[in-house]
C-alpha cells in the first residue's frame, strides 16, 4: 500500500478565504485543499464585511462555514450597528460560531479598553445564540482568562460553554485553564517550526479529544512553506507534525480532529 494517500479527512477550522489575499483564486485554492484531502473549511469573519463575506461564500460552496466576528485589530469600524447586523447573520444555517473574537496586546494598550468591551459585546451574543465562540488571544492571556471566565459564570450549567483558542501560541499552564474552563485547542503552522520547542510541548500534551487543526490562511504558513501565502491545503502539514508529537498515525489524528471539529461547530459531513 506504498504511496497510497487518504482522502478527506482534514477540517481546516480557521481559514482567512475572505481575505483580499484569496480574491482572485479562493474556488481554486478550496477545490485544490479538497483534492489534497480537506473535507472542510471554517472561515472566520475579522470584521462586519468579511464577516459578510464569509456568510456569502457558505452559502455557495459546500465545503464552507462561516463564523461571523470582530477580531480585535480591526475595531476601526466597530459601531454598535455592526453587533446588530452580526446577531442577523447568525441566524443562517451556515453560520455555525462567533468568531474571530478576543484581545491583542502585541502593539500596545491604547486601545484595550475598546478591546474589552468590544470582546464582553461578542461573548454576551454567543450566549444569546448559544454558539461556540473562535478566540484570538495575543499578550493578553490574563484578561482574555478573565473575561471568559465570567462568560463561562453567565452561561447555565446545563447549557455548557463551547469554543477554541485559535493558533494557540501559550504556555501549558495557561492552556490547562482554558480546557477546564471547557474550550478546545488549535495549532497552526507555527507548531512546525524547528525552534518552536515549547508549543510543540504543549501540543504533545493536549489530549486529543480537545485538539483542533488550522491553516490561519493566508497567515503562518508551515514549514517547509514559511514566508509564502498560506493555504487549507496545508493543514495536512500541520496535522502530520502533531502526530508525530503524539506517537500517532497522521490519519487517526485526522479522524480525531476532524470528530472534534465537526461535534463543537455542529457539522454533519
Amino acid at each position: 500500500m506504498k504511496g497510497l494517500r487518504f482522502v478527506n479527512m482534514w477540517i481546516d477550522s480557521h481559514a482567512h478565504l475572505n481575505d483580499t489575499a484569496f480574491e482572485p483564486d479562493y474556488r481554486e485554492v478550496l477545490q485544490q485543499a479538497i483534492a489534497g484531502g480537506v473535507d472542510a473549511v471554517i472561515v472566520p469573519g475579522f470584521d462586519l464585511e468579511s464577516s459578510r463575506k464569509a456568510v456569502a461564500m457558505a452559502q455557495v460552496e459546500p465545503r464552507i462555514w462561516a463564523a461571523v466576528g470582530f477580531q480585535p485589530e480591526e475595531l476601526e469600524s466597530w459601531t454598535p450597528g455592526a453587533l446588530e447586523e452580526m446577531a442577523d447573520l447568525l441566524n443562517h444555517p451556515k453560520v455555525v460560531a462567533v468568531g474571530e473574537i478576543g484581545l491583542d496586546y502585541h502593539y500596545g494598550s491604547s486601545n484595550r479598553e475598546e478591546q474589552l468591551a468590544v470582546f464582553r459585546a461578542q461573548l454576551d451574543l454567543a450566549r444569546r445564540f448559544r454558539k461556540p465562540v473562535i478566540i484570538h488571544s495575543r499578550e493578553a492571556a490574563q484578561d482574555t482568562l478573565t473575561l471568559l471566565q465570567e462568560a463561562r459564570a453567565a452561561i447555565p450549567e446545563t447549557d455548557g460553554f463551547t469554543g477554541v483558542m485559535h493558533c494557540f501560541s501559550g504556555s501549558w499552564e495557561t492552556a490547562q485553564q482554558y480546557l477546564q474552563l471547557g474550550l478546545e485547542i488549535s495549532f497552526a503552522g507555527p507548531v512546525t517550526f524547528p525552534k518552536a520547542l515549547n508549543l510543540q510541548r504543549v501540543a504533545q500534551l493536549i489530549p486529543p479529544e480537545r485538539l483542533l487543526v488550522e491553516t490561519d490562511s493566508p497567515y503562518l504558513s508551515p514549514t517547509p512553506f514559511r514566508g509564502q501565502r498560506n493555504e487549507p491545503l496545508r493543514v495536512e502539514l500541520v496535522g502530520a507534525k502533531i502526530a508525530e508529537l503524539k506517537g500517532m498515525q497522521p490519519a487517526e489524528l485526522a479522524r480525531i480532529t476532524r470528530d472534534n471539529c465537526s461535534r463543537l461547530f455542529g457539522i454533519t459531513l
